[in-house]
């Protein structure tokens, strides 16, 4: 079984950054995706970025050249470094572990945007 966790979440003023931290552990594989995702109250879930083992990286339009996806010094930690937010921005933001048939999400970390 594997575990995530979302950490780094706060209120944080519209122009301004945020590094979210997703950590994994538990039962995980070789092969993996680490996602980030976003969900914001009346809003479906809309995925941000993504990052495989190989070190490849993917963004959704609306957060490239504004969001960073990267790993930590150890493998298990994953960041969205988060800047130039904006009150659209507002969301409860949730990492996802995929790994073969398997997926595990955490609980969301929450990031307020005040205009």
């Amino acid at each position: 079984q594997v575990q995530v966790v979302e950490s780094g979440g706060g209120l944080v003023q519209s122009g301004g950054s945020l590094k979210l931290s997703c950590e994994v552990s538990g039962r995980t594989l070789s092969a993996y995706d680490i996602g980030w995702y976003r969900q914001a109250p009346g809003k479906e879930r809309e995925y941000l970025a993504r990052l495989w083992d190989n070190g490849l990286t993917q963004y959704e339009d609306a957060v490239k050249g504004r969001f960073t996806i990267f790993r930590g010094t150890t493998k298990n930690v994953v960041y969205l470094q988060m800047n130039n937010l904006k009150p659209g921005d507002a969301a409860v933001y949730y990492c996802r572990y995929r790994s073969g048939p398997g997926d595990s999400w955490g609980r969301g970390t929450q990031v307020p945007v005040s205009s």
